[in-house]
C-alpha cells in the first residue's frame, strides 16, 4: 500500500500501512497541554499499522506528566525535537496528530466524532452534527497488545 499518512520529520519518517481505526477530535487536559490546542484531531493506528524508519532515533517521554507511568509515551526526534507520534508501552495502539507530527492534514479523513468533552471546562458543546462522548465513542475497542 502507498500510504497517504505519512509524517514525522527530516531524520526519522512515520508511514501507516492502513487506515486509522479511531479518528476523533480530542477535547482532553492532557492533549491541550501537549498541543497548546483546544482541541486536536487524533487518529489511532492499530500498533503494527503506524511504521518508524529510525525508532533509534527517538526520544520517549511520558504523554502524560500527571500519570508518568501510564501506557502512552510521546516520541520525539532526538535530532530537532520534532513531535512524531504516541507509542502505547502496551503496544495496542499508535497514534498520529496529523497537524503536529508532520503530516499532510487533507489527505486524513474527517474526525467522526469528539472525544473528552467535559461540560464543567466552560466551553459549548461542540455543534458541527458529529457526536459528542465523555470519553472514546461506546463501541471503540481497544485492539490486543501484539
Amino acid at each position: 500500500m502507498s500510504s497517504s499518512y505519512t509524517g514525522g520529520c527530516d531524520h526519522v519518517h512515520i508511514k501507516a500501512t492502513a487506515e486509522p481505526i479511531d479518528n476523533h477530535v480530542c477535547h482532553c487536559n492532557v492533549c491541550k497541554s501537549v498541543t497548546g490546542q483546544q482541541t486536536t484531531h487524533v487518529a489511532f493506528f492499530n500498533h503494527g499499522d503506524l511504521l518508524v524508519d529510525h525508532p533509534e532515533k527517538m526520544n520517549r517521554q511520558p504523554f502524560n506528566k500527571d500519570n508518568p507511568d501510564g501506557p502512552l509515551e510521546l516520541c520525539t526526534c532526538a535530532d530537532c525535537g520534532a513531535a512524531l507520534m504516541l507509542d502505547d508501552k502496551q503496544k495496542r495502539i499508535r497514534v498520529a496528530v496529523p497537524n503536529v507530527m508532520g503530516y499532510n492534514v487533507a489527505t486524513f479523513p474527517d474526525p467522526t466524532y469528539h472525544a473528552f468533552y467535559d461540560t464543567s471546562k466552560g466551553y459549548a458543546e461542540p455543534s458541527d452534527g458529529r457526536p459528542v462522548y465523555e470519553g472514546l465513542r461506546p463501541e471503540f475497542v481497544w485492539p490486543k497488545p501484539e
